[in-house]
């Protein structure tokens, strides 16, 4: 008599994911972990940010678009004064000829314009397809297309610190915004540019970076223990 299988994990897992990883590659990691192949995330981070990376096991890849959905939460500094063609720091700064320091009240009437259900263009160096390809392709041939402009929500965008350059903001959004076009939007609105030096996703709904899994830390223990599964999972996003 032989011991049965042990059971196939199904669920999310509230996943941190660190500056400099690719989200699907740090995934993927979650492959050895849970001796599973079947393993999805819902909404990917740039490589420049760090945060919240919802991780779906097993049936509970189900669940992605429902996770995709959720609200999220961000907190950015962007650098003002400066510009490049990624807005973020994948690409050095360059100055901004000229660039003067625009007042708080400039950039709280700025970021109040950017607020409620908003038309945003995507940036260059995004996922977005473009005749199949995705756009960040074609803007690293230095082809870059243009790319049509999508409806996006913004629920509150607040300053936490402005000393010039450096302007932290606080970021509650729903599905497909980009925190990388509210920098370029608002620095060409205040003359000045502005490009995103951190950004952190604090929250996906109902799970927020304090309680997050850290790959680089976590034993595979307590990675497993960390599963919440799938009836929890379905209960959790139920909940009002």
């Amino acid at each position: 008599m032989t011991d049965a299988a042990p059971p196939t994990p199904n669920g999310l897992l509230n996943l941190y994911k660190p500056v400099g990883k690719s989200s699907a590659n740090y995934v993927y990691r979650l492959r050895r972990v849970f001796n599973l192949r079947k393993v999805g995330h819902a909404g990917t981070l740039d490589p420049f940010a760090d945060g919240v990376l919802v991780a779906c096991i097993g049936r509970g890849t189900k669940l992605v678009e429902r996770l995709m959905n959720l609200p999220k939460h961000y907190r950015t500094t962007l650098r003002l004064g400066v510009t490049n063609a990624t807005y973020d720091t994948e690409k050095p700064f360059d100055p901004v000829p000229g660039a003067a320091a625009p007042d708080r009240s400039a950039i709280e009437t700025a970021l109040t314009a950017m607020t409620g259900r908003i038309q945003q263009v995507p940036p260059s160096f995004s996922a977005v397809r473009i005749g199949g390809v995705q756009s960040y392709k074609l803007a690293a041939r230095g082809a870059p297309a243009p790319r049509q402009p999508k409806e996006v929500r913004i629920d509150r965008i607040d300053i936490l610190a402005y000393d010039y350059p450096t302007l932290t903001l606080d970021i509650h959004c729903g599905r497909g915004t980009y925190i990388r076009a509210i920098a370029r939007d608002l620095g060409r609105i205040l003359a000045c540019g502005a490009c995103c030096e951190t950004l952190q996703r604090t929250a996906v709904g109902p799970f927020r970076v304090e309680d997050s899994v850290d790959l680089q830390t976590a034993p595979p223990d307590d990675v497993r223990a960390a599963l919440l599964p799938l009836d929890e999972a379905l209960r959790l996003l139920e909940s009002p």
